[in-house]
């Protein structure tokens, strides 16, 4: 095992400043370089403040003393770790420190970044000698500082022998599955983990908030009683330790005085556009539904919820809009009145299964591509460092997944590739498909927004049918592109254009 006694660090925004305290705190000396030196300033003066990070952290001003700062031997590795935003600035990096560089040396990127662009630098810092590893971090800034759900995908030696035993150490921990990190597989496997990590939390993300949505319009609740319904849902059966939830009843029960009520709520002042995707700073969420597409794994949960953050962006042109027409807003459902616990109970189990259906499309895309590309990933790992320190963290939904798919890595060489085939999903999605129906008709009917609500319940209306419409799709494809089609007394099951043809129209 290598010991390192000093990490470099390139990037001290929120996560790289906050993952150099973290590093400092496990003893390590931490050099640290920005672009921005007022970055690098604060995260020193932040690092100054505690006993156990003092004088552990030095700043570096250009990128030549940056990499002399470190042991000059060369038989010893040095282990860089790059926290900056996806893209070309990677590259720009790359390019500056080349010249630094020693063979053996170890870059970690810490960013989400694109798997092909991960695995294009894999391959050009391969002819320096230097190991180049895509490492996906979940969980935010607070994460970063405390521990996070780690996914490194690269050189399988450098990972197991290498960075594993000092990553176990950093890592976020869970009582059930212990350290959150684990060798994800070969080449851009880590980076693509991550991404479709972050469109499972999109699709997360969208569902709260139109619970939220929903609990606030529809039926008229302050905030502090939505917060202390999240809270409730987050201690107990299928929403158990969700993080969403969990952070949803802080954020609702917040006042800018502690509890002072006349204070008011942080989040009543808070603008309804989110705008990560629409400004470019975010692209996992743009590339995990590129990929859904690109592998053909139906993904509408996570494609309604980013449409969804897409359109918010857009504030001018909604304002705009509105002008123009007289379409219904969010109003209370008097209807409710009698019926609201029961509703309640409703609204729990529909996000539980819409939550559910994020799970499925994620999962089945990283299932899919591992199988495609041969990465070999186990999927009982992902699930398992999904446990603490991320995003998507979900008490229940981790006990329910992680050991089917533990038992069929035991039992099968191929992956699970549809996790609604497993019964313990299906009899759940059963169950609260009922709740999640009656949901969105009355959040429909009372003019509420809800579309990854009822991308959820669609999704789970046509993956499980035998009639579907799209029949008259082929027909329709048939008549102009003469594109052929099945018979149903033929019962093909093979994913390819049948043999039939009918001449519709003469030329």
């Amino acid at each position: 095992m290598t010991k390192f006694s000093r990490i470099g660090i390139i990037g001290a925004g929120s996560m790289g400043g906050n993952m150099s305290l973290l590093f400092a705190e496990h003893g390590l000396q931490v050099s640290l370089y920005d672009v921005k030196q007022e970055s690098v300033q604060a995260v020193i003066d932040m690092a100054k403040e505690q006993d156990n990070t003092r004088d552990k952290v030095t700043g570096y001003k250009d990128y030549e003393t940056f990499m002399k700062s470190f042991n000059n031997d060369k038989q010893q590795p040095r282990l860089l770790v790059f926290s900056i935003t996806h893209g070309h600035p990677a590259d720009d990096v790359l390019a500056s420190i080349r010249q630094y560089l020693n063979k053996g040396d170890i870059i970690l990127d810490g960013g989400n970044e694109w798997y092909l662009d991960t695995e294009r630098r894999q391959k050009e810092m391969d002819k320096l000698g230097v190991y180049f590893i895509g490492m996906g971090v979940s969980g935010g800034y607070q994460s970063a500082r405390r521990g996070a759900s780690l996914s490194p995908g690269g050189n399988k030696d450098i990972l197991d022998n290498v960075l594993l035993p000092f990553l176990r150490t950093v890592c976020a921990k869970s009582e059930k599955g212990g350290e959150c990190v684990t060798n994800i597989g070969p080449a851009g496997s880590g980076h693509y983990v991550k991404m479709v990590h972050n469109g499972i939390e999109q699709g997360m993300l969208s569902i709260v908030c139109e619970a939220w949505g929903i609990f606030h319009a529809l039926l008229g609740f302050s905030e502090d009683d939505i917060g202390q319904i999240f809270t409730d849902w987050s201690t107990k059966s299928e929403l158990n330790n969700n993080f969403l939830i969990k952070i949803g009843g802080d954020i609702c029960t917040r006042h800018y005085k502690g509890d002072d009520p006349s204070s008011g709520h942080v989040l009543d002042d808070i603008e309804d556009k989110v705008v990560q995707d629409a400004d470019n700073t975010e692209g996992t969420g743009v590339w995990s539904l590129q990929e859904a597409a690109q592998v053909h794994i139906s993904a509408p949960t996570i494609a309604a919820a980013h449409l969804l953050r897409i359109a918010s962006a857009n504030r001018p042109d909604r304002i705009e809009f509105e002008k123009l027409v007289k379409l219904e807003k969010p109003r209370l459902a008097d209807v409710l009145k009698e019926k609201t616990e029961e509703f309640i109970e409703d609204l729990r189990g529909a996000v539980y299964i819409s939550i559910m259906a994020s799970f499925a499309q994620g999962c089945n895309l990283i299932s899919a591509t591992s199988h495609a590309k041969k990465w070999k990933i186990k999927m009982s790992e992902v699930i398992r460092i999904w446990r603490a320190g991320c995003i998507v963290q979900s008490d229940y939904i981790a006990d329910l997944l992680q050991p089917l798919y533990l038992e069929n890595e035991k039992a099968n060489d191929e992956p699970i590739t549809n996790i609604l085939l497993l019964k313990p999903v299906a009899a759940d999605i059963e169950k609260y498909y009922p709740a999640l129906k009656r949901v969105v008709l009355l959040a429909i009917e009372y003019g509420a927004h809800v579309p990854a609500l009822t991308a959820s319940l669609e999704y789970f209306k046509y993956v499980s049918s035998t009639e579907l419409p799209t029949q008259f799709m082929e027909a329709e494809l048939d008549y102009f592109g003469a594109h052929s089609y099945d018979l149903k007394s033929e019962h093909a099951m093979n994913i390819k254009k049948g043999p039939h043809h009918y001449e519709w129209k003469k030329p």
